[in-house]
């Protein structure tokens, strides 16, 4: 049987750049050589396209001599990888996306693919513009009436032009403590926890140094951290519920990647009726952002309250060792390896019902003409 080239792409010019590298060690380990012939495609923090097995450890720092390429945007090109001075062609079945944050994950790079017309994992362009975008995100969210949290969110320049206006206000409408995050990363990269009003005004200053925009949202006391896998097309289906214990006072970089001290509790201890309303609340956030492929689904459960709310979507979640995504599956019976093969499988389905559809036009010349209807 013939394999299936795959080309796994990582890296990237984001701030979850070295978060990327590892994700995409652990995806292509686990691909199956006797399936798969695996294509490492890695990106710089500059923005250069580069391939070869040395490609992530170059990209680590760990030395390397990895190939310049590029991925043509055009139907039938694939990848280009430049030998001896010339580009020569390198055909690919499917691309595999292991990129977090932004130009990655946000529907930069998908466009990209649907220009190539090749198949690749993961929602498209603008499920992932919108699961990129917590503020957009959020807004689909209310639409279909999905529980949030209060919020409030601002761009940079008004932050500028009113900022002691912005603050008071955010003082009155949220109180404290709230959380300030920049709407356009991931890995809890940029946020903080505000409980005063000199701790929010660094905490904004912080965020919209990674984005334009910033997001203010209302804390939920005591909060535990849920967080669920999605995976399907058209039809999805959802892990079992799984809680994270952060190391820190909430699940911020530090904690999720450095000090390996935070707990994952799989599955979740949560009354039957609580973890199934969760899945459902999961999957129709799946859908209210459009998403393909594969998705996780975060929650905040108050222990004072009982109340659940949505907090985001996350269209290409972390894909380590220690990364919720794959542990949800393989509690709920998927092993990672399996895993990746559904969602190649996924992937292409999703590209051979896109290419049913119509792409041209062909007009009756007569309306032009005057004929039509004579």
């Amino acid at each position: 049987m013939k394999k299936i080239r795959i080309g796994v792409i990582f890296g990237g010019r984001s701030g979850e750049h070295e978060v990327s590298l590892v994700s995409a060690s652990s995806v292509m380990q686990a691909l199956d050589p006797s399936v798969y012939d695996v294509v490492p495609i890695g990106i710089t923090k500059d923005g250069r396209w580069l391939t070869g097995p040395d490609v992530i450890t170059h990209l680590a720092g760990s030395g390397g001599r990895p190939s310049p390429c590029m991925l043509a945007p055009e139907p039938g090109r694939g990848l280009l990888v430049e030998e001896s001075g010339q580009w020569t062609d390198s055909a690919l079945d499917i691309i595999f996306p292991v990129l977090h944050g932004t130009y990655g994950e946000d529907g930069t790079i998908q466009g990209v693919f649907e220009m190539a017309d090749l198949p690749y994992v993961g929602s498209g362009v603008l499920a992932s513009a919108a699961g990129m975008d917590k503020v957009l995100q959020k807004r689909l969210h209310a639409a279909e009436g999905l529980p949030i949290v209060e919020y409030t969110w601002f761009r940079a320049e008004e932050f500028d032009a009113d900022r002691e206006e912005l603050l008071e206000d955010i003082q009155q409408t949220l109180g404290y403590p709230v959380f300030v995050k920049p709407p356009n990363l991931g890995s809890s990269v940029g946020i903080s926890k505000a409980r005063t009003r000199d701790e929010l005004e660094r905490a904004i200053e912080l965020a919209r140094a990674y984005d334009r925009t910033v997001l203010v949202e209302r804390a939920v006391p005591d909060a535990r951290e849920i967080e669920v896998a999605v995976l399907g097309n058209g039809e999805a289906i959802a892990s079992v519920p799984g809680e994270v214990v952060p190391s820190n006072e909430f699940y911020d970089y530090n904690a999720k990647y450095v000090d390996g001290a935070s707990a994952t509790i799989i599955p979740a201890s949560l009354d039957d009726e609580t973890a199934e309303h969760v899945r459902v609340l999961a999957i129709a956030a799946f859908h209210a952002t459009g998403c393909e492929g594969l998705a996780r689904v975060d929650f905040l459960l108050s222990k004072s309250t009982g109340a659940l709310y949505l907090n985001e979507v996350n269209t290409m979640p972390g894909f380590t060792s220690i990364s919720m995504y794959p542990k949800l599956f393989e509690a709920s019976g998927i092993a990672y390896p399996a895993l990746l093969d559904r969602l190649v499988q996924l992937a292409f389905e999703r590209h051979a019902q896109r290419a049913a559809v119509r792409r041209s036009f062909e007009p009756d010349v007569r309306w032009f003409t005057g004929g039509a209807g004579s």
